[in-house]
């Protein structure tokens, strides 16, 4: 698959409307984004070898978030996992986080804060 030099970063949630604005969001901020109603169908898709950065719904039919981002650490190591969440539960969000998740936001969440967050995890630094 030959995607462009702009960072690649895949989108995982089972709600379409959010799907579509964060797709909306990262290509006007100058990403490539790939979208997937389930984990299932990233995960055989094949782009997460080239993937800069994974951001993935907690909750989902399936295999859910946390899952993911085992499986995802597991193959891809160092790969930047940002995890969203419609449901506040402190005890997931410090279990994504504590897993390694790169970033942890309840939505709604603020589009700034989510794009300074991918950069910050593609590039490394804050």
């Amino acid at each position: 698959m030959g995607y462009s030099a702009k960072p690649l970063v895949i989108i995982v949630d089972d709600d379409s409307k959010v799907r579509e604005s964060l797709e909306s969001l990262l290509r006007a901020a100058a990403f490539t984004a790939v979208v997937f109603s389930s984990a299932e169908k990233a995960l055989q898709s094949g782009t997460l070898a080239q993937a800069s950065c994974l951001i993935t719904d907690m909750r989902m039919p399936g295999i859910q978030g946390l899952e993911l981002q085992q499986l995802v650490k597991r193959d891809y190591p160092k790969l930047p996992i940002i995890i969203i969440s419609g449901h506040r539960d402190e005890h997931v969000r410090q279990s994504a986080l504590f897993e390694g998740a790169a970033s942890f936001f309840y939505k709604p969440f603020d589009p700034p804060t989510l794009l300074h967050a991918i950069h910050t995890a593609i590039l490394g630094t804050s």
